[in-house]
This record gives structure tokens, C-alpha cells and sequence, in this order.
């Protein structure tokens, strides 16, 4: 996974550009119109939202971590083949705070706020024993609950925002709901409109992995215009293993019948938790990736939500994002974007992203380790009569292995290893998440920014690819034609930020189906790279024309 030559040139020039790719950048409250090269295609109306960081630095302050850049929300809104772009910062209170004081008050994930220095030398001594309260700067993905659109990241807050203005509306406590003290920025949503998410729990029993359920939404009477969640409920409480060093997780498996949540070796140590703030130390790390312990799937039931006696036992990897999981006669198949050292998520910091040189980036780059595609076999019908040491995997086609006391299937052929990796996977969700699929899309890794759009066929793993210099593409998304009869009858949209040229950033528009380019809106502003893409890190949601409320 060495760079190649033409990796290797122009490296001052390329460090520059890439420099663009992470720095602060000015909002666009009020929509502007996009130049349109080619076709949009007239049966997409709606907006496409993309939420990241784009805010780096208060007075003189600086933040430390890609991941704590202040949210930025930006909306592509598409209609009878003509885009407007918007963008704003979300108004959070470490946003308002942070500004106010013109200072970072507020830590973030590694960013570690240091004492007010007006305070005498006593107040800022024991301030370091206080509690930190958890950032609601929900810079991650944007989510649906019950009908609304919030805002999140991965403490227990969120923020409702309006979808259309890109308003900041009120802050939402998840521990007001359910008995959580944190919850992820990845849910899943079922057929009949309810909303699953995962979050953890702490106390004198030890630490908990707990299912979330928010039903679907409900008649609004007098159409209030606030925060609804109640029904929320846990389902199931799941112990950690080590119950002082539970797993870190970013996402979690659904398919139709169950939800798996993947117990993996990057470890919270919960005693550097208590004792950081005193020491000084930002939240990223306490973070540790333990290779000693194996990766554990907890197979539980979505409709009872009762957890399976069998656990099934992996070698050590991570994963931070989901490709699909379905069940097919009695096994349950999980693919999802895997990598053997998880180490990585601390690396991400501004110094190592703004390298002063080229070499130095790429010395950074062939120091990470690649996600590739995995899938995981599961079967379902273990009980005491199962022999020992059999394969149980008795599906064709696959080379996955289970024995009851070798990893998973590669999902990918050679041919993927050139573009580096691959992360930000989306399938057609609405079609065929939990079900049997054939298709995903996602960003190629070629250096630390992704630098290719692809799309894998996950029965052939054959790849198409769309990728030119000095572009770098945001998490694709799916979007099914209205009269599709395939699983690939759509369109794919990514933004495409183009760091070597100033005010040039555009929405790409892909045939989803021949992955050539349909269309592109030019958009005369700079956007930063975001995350869902997760390090969606930014995620985008599309609605079709019927639902009213973002039209």
C-alpha cells in the first residue's frame, strides 16, 4: 500500500492544497444560485444536506483535532434541474461560548479547553476536578427522529435544526429520555418509521452498551414546533466485557430480525476518563487499542430485544462504519469497513493534516492502516448439539469460515488496493438495507483524503471508478429514480472539493448504474472536507419532493 511515483510530485504545491482542505471558512446564510454544467436530472427535488466541521481557531486559540472544528451545516437544494447552496454554523452553546469569549472554553474530543485565565490561581487549580460538560458542537452527521432533523455527534446532546433555514433550534438531552450517557451519530431506521441508536451507560454496576428505540412519528397536535422524543425506550442492556474499559464504537449492524453490536479492542479507559481533566489530557486520549483482545459480536433480537446466548468471537480489527447486513437460510451476513490496527482515530490531528511538506504527508499516510471491505458470517442456529471445530458456513460462494470454540471473507478483489482502501460506504437504504444487496458506494482512500468515488459489486467485486487529480470527493449517497426497477436505477451525489482553485467547489451528480458523470453544480464558495462522511465523519440525507417539510 506504498505510494507510487506520481504519488510523489509536486509535493509543496499539493501540501498547500491540502492545507485548504482543513482550514476555516465563511458561511453562506442565504441561498445563492450554482452553475450548472450538463444535466441535473429534473426528477431530483429536495436538499441535500451535508454537516463537518468548518470553524478551526477562536482569537488565538487553536483546536488540536480535525474532529473538533466547529459544525458547519450546508445544504444543496435541487429543483427542476437548477441548485441553490447554503451553509451556516451551528449556533451550539460551545459555538456562542467559545465565541463570546473568543477563546476555546469548550474541550472537545482533542481539544482540551485549559482554565479561564482570569481566574486566580486557586479557581483554575481546582476547576481541573470539575465534571467538563460534553460539547454539543454536533459536527458529525445529520439524523431523523419522529419526523425532525437534528444535528449529532457522539455525546449525549444533539441539536434540532430546521432544514430548509438551516436554523439552530433547541439542544436535546438524551439522558431527559432514556438512561444513557452517550449516544452514536449512526442510527438505523426500520420500514414502519422508528428510529434504533446505540449508547452507553455508567455506574456502580459497570458499563453498559445500550439499544435505543424512538417509535415513529406521531400526529403533532396544533403542529408544535419543538423536540419530540418521547416513547424513547432502551430495549436491551448490554454488560461490557471489561467493565471498566468498555469498547469504543462509532456504529452499529441492523438487519430485518437483528441488531449486532460489534464489541471491538479500541478500549475507553474509563480510569484516564475520571483523572484527564486533572492531568490536562484531551478526551481522544483515553482511547486504546488493546490487539489482546478479540473483537465480539452480541447478536441481539430488534423486535424483543433479547440478547443471544451464543457470542461469537472474532480476531482483533475495527470498524467505524457499516456497508449492510442481511439473513440469508439461517446465517446472518454483516459487511462492513474493516481494519486491523486501531490505533489510527488519535492521528488525525491539524499538525499532522497541514504537514509542512509532502514527504511528510505521506510518510503520515503509509503510517495508517487501510479499511478495506469484510464480511462476517454468522450462523444462527447454534445450540449445544452443534459440533465442535466444523465450519458452519455452508453458504455458496463464500469463504467466510465459523467454528464453534479465521476472519471474515476479504469483500474485495486486488484491484481495490491501488486506490488505496475505502470508507463512507452507502447502499440504496431505503430499498435494501437489511436485506440481500448487491451494490455499495463509497470514497477511495488513495492518501489521507479521499481522492476517488467508487462502486463495488459485492457479487463479482468488481469496482467502477470515478477519480481525478486534485479532487476530493465527500461521502457519496444514493438516490433511487422514482420509477427504478433495479437496485442501481438512480443517481449518486457527492461534493467535490477542489482545494487547488479558489471558490470551485461543486455537487456532483453520477449515473449511478454506469458511474460517468450526468451533471455538476459549480458553487462559487470554499467548503471544507467534512466526514460522512465518518472519519464521518460528514453524512447526507436526501428527501424526494413529496415530503413537504425540506421541498
Amino acid at each position: 500500500n506504498q505510494l507510487t511515483a506520481n504519488h510523489r510530485t509536486n509535493h509543496s504545491y499539493i501540501h498547500k492544497a491540502w492545507q485548504n482542505l482543513v482550514s476555516t471558512v465563511e458561511e453562506t446564510p442565504d441561498p445563492i444560485p450554482t452553475t450548472i454544467k450538463g444535466t441535473i436530472p429534473s426528477w431530483i427535488n429536495g436538499s441535500f444536506l451535508r454537516n463537518g466541521p468548518g470553524k478551526f481557531e477562536f482569537g488565538e486559540d487553536r483546536y488540536t483535532h480535525w474532529f473538533d472544528g466547529m459544525a458547519m451545516m450546508h445544504r444543496f437544494h435541487i429543483c427542476e434541474g437548477n441548485v441553490t447552496y447554503s451553509s451556516r454554523f451551528l449556533r451550539s452553546d460551545s459555538y456562542v461560548q467559545n465565541s463570546e469569549k473568543n477563546r476555546i472554553v469548550v474541550s472537545e474530543f482533542g481539544t482540551f479547553a485549559s482554565p479561564d485565565p482570569c481566574k486566580n490561581i486557586f479557581e483554575r487549580f481546582f476547576s481541573r476536578f470539575q465534571i467538563p460538560k460534553a460539547t454539543d458542537n454536533a459536527a458529525v452527521n445529520f439524523v431523523k427522529y419522529k419526523g425532525d432533523y437534528y444535528v449529532s455527534t457522539e455525546t449525549n446532546y444533539m441539536r434540532r435544526v430546521d432544514p430548509q433555514s438551516l436554523e439552530t433550534k433547541e439542544k436535546v438531552d438524551w439522558t431527559q429520555y432514556v438512561a444513557v450517557n452517550s449516544a452514536t451519530a449512526h442510527p438505523h431506521y426500520d420500514r414502519e418509521g422508528a428510529t434504533y441508536n446505540m449508547g452507553n451507560s455508567y455506574g456502580r454496576d459497570g458499563s453498559f452498551y445500550n439499544i435505543i428505540r424512538v417509535p415513529p412519528p406521531e400526529e403533532k397536535e396544533g403542529e408544535e414546533d419543538s423536540a419530540e422524543l418521547n416513547g424513547a425506550e432502551v430495549i436491551c442492556s448490554i454488560p461490557a466485557t471489561e467493565p471498566r474499559k468498555p469498547s469504543y464504537y462509532h456504529s452499529f449492524v441492523m438487519s430485518e430480525n437483528y441488531i449486532v453490536f460489534v464489541e471491538q479492542p479500541i478500549k475507553l479507559d474509563l480510569i484516564r476518563f475520571l483523572l484527564y481533566r486533572i492531568m490536562g489530557k484531551s478526551f481522544n486520549q483515553i482511547m486504546v487499542w488493546d490487539p489482546q483482545c478479540d473483537t465480539i459480536f452480541h447478536l441481539v433480537n430488534r423486535h424483543t430485544g433479547k440478547v443471544s446466548q451464543v457470542r461469537y468471537y472474532a480476531g482483533p480489527m475495527f470498524t467505524l462504519h457499516q456497508i449492510n447486513a442481511f439473513e440469508d437460510n439461517g446465517f446472518l451476513i454483516m459487511d462492513m469497513c474493516c481494519g486491523d490496527d486501531g490505533e489510527f482515530i488519535g492521528d488525525f490531528t491539524l499538525e499532522n493534516l497541514r504537514n509542512e511538506t509532502g514527504e511528510k504527508m505521506d510518510k503520515f499516510y503509509n503510517s495508517l492502516c487501510r479499511t478495506l471491505p469484510r464480511r462476517y458470517v454468522l450462523p444462527l442456529t447454534v445450540d449445544e448439539d452443534t459440533p465442535l471445530d466444523q465450519n458452519l458456513v455452508t453458504l455458496p460462494n463464500c469463504t467466510a469460515t465459523a467454528k464453534q470454540t479465521k476472519p471474515g471473507e476479504e469483500l474485495h478483489s486486488d484491484e481495490l488496493l491501488q486506490y488505496g482502501g475505502l470508507e463512507f460506504p452507502h447502499i440504496n437504504y431505503d430499498k435494501y438495507n437489511g436485506r440481500p444487496y448487491r451494490y455499495f458506494y463509497s470514497c477511495g482512500f488513495g492518501h489521507v483524503f479521499s481522492d476517488s468515488l467508487l462502486k463495488m459489486d459485492v457479487h463479482t467485486k468488481e469496482l467502477k471508478v470515478w477519480r481525478y487529480p486534485g479532487l476530493y470527493p465527500s461521502e457519496p449517497v444514493f438516490v433511487a429514480s422514482p420509477k427504478a426497477t433495479e437496485e442501481d436505477d438512480g443517481v449518486v451525489l457527492s461534493v467535490i472539493i477542489t482545494p487547488r482553485e479558489d471558490k470551485s467547489t461543486f455537487l456532483l451528480v453520477l449515473d449511478a448504474k454506469t458511474f460517468t458523470e450526468l451533471g455538476r453544480a459549480e458553487v462559487p464558495v470554499n467548503i471544507p472536507y467534512g466526514f460522512h462522511a465518518d472519519l464521518c465523519w460528514c453524512h447526507c440525507l436526501f428527501q424526494k419532493k413529496k415530503k413537504k417539510k425540506i421541498s
